[in-house]
């Protein structure tokens, strides 16, 4: 299923086809014990697409905390703790590259948890930061198979970091 920010209004997550047994079965696997502990700050300026990437990531047992520009999401960061932080790469304000580099001057072990979403990957600022960074991008449209796969690579990373 391809995730597009366009005429997402409305969608459920649960009603959406679920890639083959085995995919769901590793992801069980890799979930941890207390997924209800797992939060995610989402940064995503379009409200359908956001409302979506909030109902699809609440019913993957994160509590969710979205925004929808760079300096809101800097609040959340000072306040908070993330597991991962999906950002979109265009916002008004502060673009997802400016509030990357915040975060790396504020709260540097965040700067791994990161997940970015763009659908202006052509544009050279962006293939730039991205390769300056290492940044794991979400070219969209995206799969939300792929966005899980990413979730559980972070989550991966985050407990590989921890020991």
């Amino acid at each position: 299923m391809t995730c597009h920010p366009n005429h997402l209004e409305g969608a459920k997550p649960e009603t959406l086809p679920e890639k083959p047994r085995r995919r769901a079965i590793n992801r069980a696997k890799a979930a941890p014990k207390n997924p209800a502990s797992r939060k995610i700050l989402i940064l995503e300026d379009d409200d359908a697409f956001r409302g979506f990437l909030t109902r699809l990531m609440s019913q993957h047992g994160f509590e969710v905390i979205t925004v929808v520009n760079g300096v809101d999401g800097v609040h959340q960061v000072l306040a908070h703790d993330f597991d991962a932080i999906l950002c979109d790469m265009m916002m008004p304000t502060l673009p997802g590259d400016m509030f990357y580099r915040a975060v790396e001057r504020m709260r540097p072990h965040l700067c791994q948890r990161f997940i970015f979403m763009t659908g202006h990957y052509e544009q050279q600022k962006v293939k730039t930061f991205l390769a300056n960074t290492g940044g794991t991008i979400l070219l969209k449209p995206f799969h939300i198979d792929d966005l899980r796969e990413m979730l559980a690579f972070v989550e991966l990373r985050n407990l590989h970091l921890a020991n």
